[in-house]
């Protein structure tokens, strides 16, 4: 579902990416590993097609990514990819359901039908009582959830997640972790996620290691013997 040859990324003189390939199928749940630096949020951000790589191919769905303009890339990005980040990113003036509504706003679904979906997503995370409260009224579990709910909208390809519950408790943290699981079992949703967290990456279909720029051809394992999660 989602392929990338030999992508490439500098910041000035310094390389962070160095010709990365990988393959990643449709319902799996990945976690890219590695030591801070290494070039795993850069990644994930081309994978989103938030940036571009300075070479390589990036093929979602069989389509290339890199032939799109900008507008063309925008329109893509909304309609196939969904984006979970560590702080949530909700904006703090609108509701719950407000928030998840706006990337099916985005894509000019109709109002009606983007309050019915944003409905239906908030009831599937048990989040229904807090449809009508604002970001500040909700705790840090309940604002990932609508987080996710957010990137479920459009029913997406696949759903990028930058350190997920890397601010959340143990019991939000856990909780979280398991509703990714849930969303794959039983809606087919593919997940990339980027994690210090251990526990999470070796319960996921597979680790993709990353250091220096490269794809450590050993850290696709669940084998913590080898992971760096410093």
């Amino acid at each position: 579902m989602i392929r990338a040859e030999q992508l490439t990324k500098s910041f000035g003189a310094l390389q962070v990416l160095k010709g990365i390939d990988l393959c990643i199928g449709k319902g799996e749940i990945v976690a890219i590993a590695g030591p801070s630096g290494a070039g795993k949020t850069t990644l994930l951000q081309i994978l989103g097609t938030l940036d571009s790589a300075d070479s390589g191919r990036l093929l979602l769905n069989e389509t290339d990514v890199n032939r799109m303009n900008d507008r063309e890339r925008s329109a893509f990005r909304n309609r196939h990819i969904g984006f979970v980040f560590q702080f949530h990113q909700l904006l703090p003036e609108f509701t719950a359901m407000e928030n998840v509504m706006i990337p099916a706003l985005i894509g000019k679904e109709k109002y009606c039908v983007a309050e019915r979906k944003a409905k239906e997503i908030l009831d599937f995370l048990k989040l229904t009582p807090r449809l009508d409260h604002k970001p500040s009224e909700l705790s840090g579990g309940e604002k990932q959830r609508v987080a996710v709910a957010r990137a479920l909208i459009n029913n997406p390809s696949v759903i990028l997640a930058d350190e997920p519950s890397g601010s959340l408790d143990t019991r939000s943290k856990e909780e979280l972790h398991s509703l990714f699981f849930e969303l794959r079992d039983k809606m087919g949703q593919t997940f990339i996620i980027v994690t210090h967290d251990e526990h999470l990456a070796l319960h996921t279909d597979r680790v993709i290691h990353i250091q220096d720029g490269y794809v450590i051809p050993q850290g696709e394992t669940n084998r913590s013997d080898i992971l760096d999660f410093d």
